[in-house]
């Protein structure tokens, strides 16, 4: 089972996506450094965009897009179409 999170653009929800990608990855990394750990989350300065370190670089994700995290542990984000149509609720789960 996976668990994902929407970012809505509300400051303290996304701030908790930020800190719950922080606290199950390496944390934390400096968006302007030219290293990348292998897993991680920034927040782009030019444009306020979640970045997330994971296997395949770095990928971003903004307002609408939901926050993955797989069954291998790795987070990365779908968007919101995509996501719909790929994934279903669990019961209690939120839609």
């Amino acid at each position: 089972m996976i668990e994902a999170r929407q970012l809505n653009g509300d400051t303290a929800n996304d701030h908790d996506i930020f800190l719950w990608i922080e606290a199950n990855t390496q944390g934390s990394f400096n968006p302007l450094s030219e290293e990348i750990p292998e897993s991680g989350v920034a927040i782009d300065p030019a444009d306020g965009s979640l970045m997330i370190a994971n296997s395949k670089g770095v990928e971003r994700a903004g307002c609408g897009d939901w926050i993955v995290d797989g069954v291998k542990g790795e987070f990365y984000p779908v968007r919101d179409e995509i996501f719909r149509a790929t994934y279903e609720p669990v019961e209690g789960g939120a839609a």
